[in-house]
Formats: C-alpha cells, structure tokens, sequence
C-alpha cells in the first residue's frame, strides 16, 4: 500500500484574518480531499531575525529557522500561498526563504531543506490582479533555491469577497483550480516518495 504523501502547508502571512492564510485553509482541505497527510502551520511560530550574514557568522543558523528546516525535510512536497504586498512578497515570507536556503546541515548530518523539494504555489490580493506578480516572484525565488514547482497554480482575487462563512470558495472556477494544484502536488509528490523507496 503506497503511503499518503506528507504535504506542509503555510501562508505568507500571519494577519488576522489574512486571505493568504484563508487560501493556505481551502488549500489544506483540496490536498486532503486528494489523499495528502496534511500539516498545517503559521510562521508566526517561527520567528526569526532579518537575514544578515555577519549574525550568521557570529550565532549560526538560528533554531526556528533549524526547525522549519526539519519539519520541510519530514514533508514530501510544500505548499505556499502568498500575499502580495508591493507587487512583490511579503517581507516575512522572503526573509524566512533567505534563512532557509542557508541551512547545510544539521548536527553531523547534510541538510538542504529547499534543495529539490517539490512546491505548489497559491497567492491572493484584495484587488482583482489577485496577488499575480506576487506568485511569479515567488515562483523565481523558489526555482532560484532549486526547488521543483509544480506548474498548475491558483490566484485568488477580491479576497474579502471570496470565501464563504465555512471558508470555502464563493467562486467554482476557483475551486477546480484548487483542486488541480492539490491535485498535481499529491501526484508528482507520490512519484518522487516511490522513487525515494
């Protein structure tokens, strides 16, 4: 029996209320709908300094940045949904980006928490443009890290608008697109757990 791939799913965000954590919600639910071991987390629970390669060198990889670095390490597959904030990413999912891609190890033991690891990507914006220029800069920054981003992607705009009272989309054209993110991140992370085996 295959095992159900183990997905990590986090926002960009951690405002009350924020419509990159309501999608990061609906995305949750699509990828268990497809078969995923679902883990869901804010980075709230992480926080971590801004990146500066002088605090580096003198304290090493900070611990939450370690322990994000594990539990990426313990997924199959991650994904992101993310605001836009100046046509751009949000200041906290970059700076948590930057951290991570700086992690070589772990103890004794080699660790490269992005190197290869499969990523599904999801934004969203009060506005109509849906947080699009926020996800292809994402999706750069990502593929710069050697990660392996699925193609399929959903963008969801007039957050405020978009989600029912039990956190749903409004709209079925989102919720196919939802689910064909969901869709492809479980298949192609089921692929490389076979292939890892």
């Amino acid at each position: 029996m295959t095992a159900m791939p183990r997905i990590l799913v986090f926002a960009g965000s951690v405002r009350t209320g924020a419509y990159s954590g309501k999608t990061a919600d609906a995305a949750q639910k699509a990828l268990a709908l497809e078969g995923a071991h679902v883990t869901r987390i804010s980075l709230l629970d992480y926080p971590l300094p801004i990146y500066d390669q002088d605090l580096e060198k003198e304290d090493g990889i900070p611990e939450n940045a370690m322990k994000l670095a594990r539990l990426i390490s313990g997924h199959d597959g991650v994904l992101i949904a993310t605001p836009e904030y100046n046509g751009s990413l949000p200041p906290l999912l970059k700076n948590t980006i930057d951290w991570l891609s700086r992690v070589r190890r772990d103890g004794d033991a080699p660790l490269k928490p992005l190197t290869g690891k499969l990523a599904a990507l999801c934004s969203s914006s009060e506005g109509q443009f849906a947080g699009i220029r926020a996800i292809t800069h994402l999706r750069a920054t990502l593929l710069r890290c050697q990660m392996e981003v699925v193609t399929p992607e959903c963008s969801v705009p007039r957050g405020g608008e978009a989600f029912d009272d039990n956190g749903d989309f409004r709209d079925q054209r989102l919720q196919q697109t939802m689910a064909r993110v969901a869709a492809a991140l479980v298949a192609q992370a089921a692929v490389s757990a076979r292939m890892e085996a």
